[in-house]
């Protein structure tokens, strides 16, 4: 076997490589390889066809590598900084709420959580009011059943984006690192609301609740 064949086979070899995983970030760094690989061969032997079709994907995997590693610092500076996350906004649809509408209720099965953009939302079972930037639903993700944990109802007319958790699931098993900082994000927001709900009922008077959200 002579050194352009050995390029060819190494080119294989990476391509077979990145199909067989399953994370996002090493995958697309295989891909790039790979096609490099197979690329320099195609030259090497005459063969634009190859040539021209590794061309054509370097310049998809290389974006789809920068969204992923652009996507975990997002996630990784919400989970250290100010629990932001607004990264959510590509992997979300808006949806409209008018005043009084009941977005969802305690028990139903819950398969995805909103991003409040404007207007206001309440979870009447712990008098908590849900405002521009505020996530709600993302409980159901962890909860036993995925189940809602809580109702959440419309107070003032406004839009929230509707994020289904296959969405979310799809971005953990493409990048573990990923999974990590959105479970640490979600636990950090967790215990805040608890803190902030504590503080107001202290303020209020009113005895602590025995639940979680």
């Amino acid at each position: 076997m002579d050194g352009v064949e050995a390029i060819g086979y190494l080119g294989t070899a990476l391509t077979i490589t990145a199909s067989a995983m399953t994370t996002m970030i090493p995958l697309r760094i295989i891909a790039l390889v790979a096609s490099v690989a197979v690329i320099t061969y195609g030259m090497l032997i005459g063969s634009w066809p190859v040539v021209l079709t590794e061309a054509i994907q370097i310049p998809f995997n290389a974006f789809r590598l920068w969204q992923m590693i652009r996507l975990v610092r997002q996630v990784e500076t919400a989970a250290e900084g100010d629990l932001s996350l607004d990264w959510l906004r590509p992997f979300g649809s808006a949806v409209r709420f008018r005043a009084g509408q009941t977005v969802f209720r305690e028990g139903d099965d819950a398969g995805e959580m909103f991003y409040v953009e404007n207007g206001s939302f309440r979870i009447p079972e712990y008098g908590i009011v849900v405002r521009p930037g505020g996530v709600v639903g993302e409980l159901g993700l962890h909860s036993p059943g995925n189940t809602r944990t809580a109702s959440l109802v419309c107070v003032e007319a406004g839009q929230a984006l509707r994020i289904s958790y296959s969405e979310v699931k799809q971005l953990y098993y493409q990048n573990p690192e990923f999974g990590f900082f959105f479970l640490k994000l979600t636990s950090e927001r967790l215990f805040q609301g608890a803190q902030e709900q504590a503080q107001s009922r202290a303020a209020t008077g009113l005895a602590a609740p025995t639940g979680a959200l």
